[in-house]
């Protein structure tokens, strides 16, 4: 008898499979493709970690969960520093005094805040994402560098979307790049699959395996399921709405393609939202100096469950009202536990995965409290 089986090898599986055998649980983990990792997968091409699903920096200001992802691996020191192109004309991202400057002209942030004071404000709570920029940032600001990498990002209009997404974006008023506020960031120095390996060391895999293929057939008292929730219900409520990613990699005969890791296009006349240069993800000199680099063109799409693979769940109000009706479903089955960024329907940080999947161990295994 298998005490879990564990559908899906990415972070969170990974992590609770990890600490139900350190507990001596039997646990089998499953998982459709044919490599563990989930989107965090990373694979060395021309000595080159290149990230298959897109970049993942890991960041946190959780000490605790700085030092449990330390365990199986050392990161680097990586700063995310993201620059903009709109009609041939580079932009710092997120918004600070370098995005100030080059769009304004301004050196101070007094200047830049007389000219961002001016912007249009709502005499009421923003309805959606495009009333939340503007409130934010202003109209100028949002033609740049929002407004045609968001719509092409999640396949509708700005006026369409909730107003929570952009949140996520910093506003400074310093000559600060740097993406994120977390005091720990970096990335693995030797890629994440080597952290999935340490995971699942000792732990029974099936990759290529299918979670309607295997139920039937195992004997378990309790599944860890990571995959859809809707999909679980095989969509007896509706359909939640996904995007998916698309990749076209290239390998270049170039040491340095672009100068930066990532590089966002946002005019919507050009398909992709944008490219990623996988060497400068590095910070080691070796690596940074090869005479050759690898760059992903990154292009969005609806995800469909079964036909292509979904990242990111739109909140919408309509996706809302569904996934409540999956939930409901979901208390009927205390032995089936949804998790994970598909598995909740929420767009999530690796950072958050884990915590929530510690503190599921917590409340399921009996461990010690992260």
């Amino acid at each position: 008898m298998i005490n879990y089986l564990i559908v899906g090898a990415g972070l969170a599986g990974s992590i609770f499979a990890h600490e139900a055998n350190k507990k001596g649980k039997r646990v089998l983990v499953i998982d459709k493709r044919d490599h563990i990792g989930g989107n965090c997968y990373t694979e060395k091409i021309e000595g080159i970690n290149v990230h298959k699903y897109g970049p993942h920096i890991f960041h946190t200001n959780n000490k605790i969960i700085w030092d449990y992802m330390s365990q199986f691996t050392t990161f680097n020191n990586f700063i995310n520093s993201p620059k903009a192109l709109y009609k041939d004309k580079l932009y710092s991202l997120p918004f600070n005094m370098n995005t100030f400057y080059e769009i304004f002209g301004v050196k101070t942030p007094a200047e830049a805040k007389e000219i961002l004071n001016k912007r249009p404000q709502l005499d009421k709570l923003p309805d959606n994402l495009a009333e939340q920029a503007v409130n934010l940032i202003g109209t100028e600001i949002f033609k740049i560098l929002i407004e045609g990498y968001t719509e092409k990002q999640w396949g509708k209009p700005c006026n369409e979307l909730p107003p929570d997404i952009i949140k996520r974006l910093p506003v400074r008023y310093t000559f600060n790049n740097n993406y994120f506020n977390d005091k720990y960031q970096g990335i693995p120095e030797k890629g994440y699959t080597k952290i999935f390996e340490k995971l699942l060391e000792g732990i029974d895999v099936r990759l290529n395996t299918k979670f309607k293929d295997i139920f039937s057939n195992i004997l378990f008292e309790k599944i860890i399921f990571t995959g859809p929730i809707d999909e679980f219900f095989e969509y007896y409520h509706g359909r939640l709405e996904y995007r998916s990613l698309k990749f076209e990699t290239e390998i270049i005969n170039t040491d340095n393609y672009q100068g930066n890791a990532v590089i966002n296009y946002t005019d919507k006349n050009i398909p992709y939202t944008r490219i990623i240069e996988h060497k400068h993800f590095s910070t080691e000199n070796e690596i940074l100096s090869l005479p050759k680099t690898i760059i992903t063109r990154e292009y969005s799409e609806e995800g469909i469950p079964g036909h292509n693979e979904v990242y990111y769940p739109i909140n919408t109000a309509l996706n809302e009202h569904i996934l409540n009706k999956y939930l409901k479903e979901a208390e009927k089955m205390p032995n089936v536990i949804f998790t994970g960024r598909l598995g909740k329907y929420r767009y999530q940080d690796m950072h958050i995965v884990v915590e929530q999947t510690l503190d599921l161990c917590v409340k399921e295994l009996g461990c010690e409290p992260k």
